[in-house]
């Protein structure tokens, strides 16, 4: 049955596509040929969504061998473009993509989202898919005997290095503010890895390295989210960047490694309390990531700001944990008007444990490090987050995040931006 359905929904789609390709690319359309894509687009992700709600158990089984295998993201949506021509994107149409800027693109990661969200959106596929996405990366269990034995390793742009039983993560992405990239999301989810990984490793730390910018030579900072310049120029993938971080290295953060279902009486996760160490200031996706640690440090010049409205992109999971952290009130102020919260102020108690001098910031992160390296710490934060933040819950909101910022990659707004003032 999946199969005839298949064959006729590819059909169908591929008439869509051999409109598009009768088009000039996206750069060089008239206003009336750009109306005529957008005609086909919405047609053919109709019949997307259409095939998907009726199917997606069986797609999901299919593309998964019953559930016994585990792509990850990337794999899992090029398996489906294999399996079912026209579903999402290949191979070739990425790589096609990834030779313009954002705002010349066909926009074939919309369709990306639309997969995704009805795979999310089923507990059944979305909690398998949680779970993949949770499992330690091949190339951190590569390395983990080398660090067990050295302590440190030095990846492209994080530093880890475990000292008197904490894993001290560094960003090191100085040219840039330590902002986010494809790069950065990866060499992240590696070391989030080998700190959970490492049974020397009870506590772990994140902090910025310090910064080769002009503006902020020599100054540590903690990151400036997402970088835009890449943005522009088409660098930043919505599978690989945007739905990864979060259900990859943040998830892990906060919900630990998924171990495996074969054990029947212990817990299947791995996980350990987690400090954040804030220089100068903690941006966007930087302050994202304050929302899943479980003590935050910031030094008295530093501030937070997630600068989601102007950006016209949506900001990770924030939406759904910091009403829950800050309240409803504030969270909007932060949101939806791009309020930057300084930590001297009262309301960044909210989004901090601890300001202190900048220059007492490493002593802050070593009585810290003591203070959660208690064993009931463990137990007390899973309870914790379990309470707070349910993994049902966590998918449900992820399956609207996948399709919601697919799209806004590609909303007018965000790329009149990416062409405009972003793209130096």
């Amino acid at each position: 049955m999946l199969d005839d359905e298949a064959i006729g929904f590819s059909r169908e789609v591929a008439i869509g596509e051999a409109e598009l390709a009768q088009l000039p690319p996206r750069s060089g359309r008239t206003p009336e040929q750009q109306a005529a894509a957008d005609q086909v687009h919405d047609r053919n992700r109709r019949l997307r969504v259409k095939f998907l709600r009726a199917n997606v158990v069986e797609i999901y089984d299919r593309l998964t061998a019953q559930r016994t295998e585990r792509p990850r993201l990337r794999e899992l949506s090029l398996a489906a473009a294999d399996a079912f021509p026209g579903l999402v994107p290949d191979e070739k149409q990425l790589t096609e993509e990834l030779q313009h800027i954002q705002a010349a693109k066909e926009g074939r990661e919309i369709d990306q989202g639309l997969f995704f969200r009805e795979v999310l959106g089923n507990a059944a596929t979305g909690d398998h898919l949680l779970e993949t996405m949770r499992q330690p990366t091949e190339r951190a269990v590569q390395l983990l005997p080398a660090f067990a034995e050295s302590g440190e390793v030095r990846l492209d742009t994080v530093h880890v290095e475990r000292r008197a039983g904490a894993a001290h993560l560094t960003v090191h992405n100085p040219d840039c503010l330590n902002a986010e990239d494809n790069e950065l999301i990866h060499d992240m989810e590696i070391a989030v890895d080998l700190a959970l990984l490492d049974e020397q490793v009870q506590v772990g730390v994140l902090r910025g390295s310090a910064m080769t910018h002009p503006r902020y030579l020599g100054k540590r900072v903690f990151s400036a989210g997402i970088n835009l310049s890449k943005l522009h120029a088409g660098q930043i993938s919505f599978v690989d960047f945007l739905l990864r971080r979060e259900l990859g290295y943040i998830a892990k953060l906060a919900h630990g490694l998924f171990l495996g279902d074969d054990r029947p009486w212990q817990r299947s996760s791995a996980a350990k309390p987690w400090i954040a160490a804030v220089d100068t200031f903690a941006i966007g996706g930087g302050a994202q990531l304050l929302l899943v640690f479980d003590r935050v440090i910031a030094g008295a010049d530093a501030y937070f700001s997630l600068p989601a409205a102007q950006e016209g992109i949506v900001p990770g999971a924030a939406n759904l944990r910091l009403s829950r952290i800050a309240g409803p009130r504030l969270a909007r102020q932060i949101i939806l008007r791009g309020r930057k919260i300084w930590a001297p102020e009262p309301d960044a108690r909210l989004l901090c444990d601890e300001v202190v001098d900048p220059r007492e910031l490493d002593a802050a992160v070593e009585a810290n490090v003591a203070m959660l390296s208690n064993p009931a710490v463990l137990a007390n934060r899973r309870m914790l987050n379990f309470a707070e933040e349910p993994l049902a819950e966590f998918r449900s909101y992820m399956a609207e995040f996948a399709a919601e910022q697919s799209m806004r990659l590609y909303g007018g707004d965000v790329l009149d931006k990416v062409g405009g003032k972003w793209a130096g």
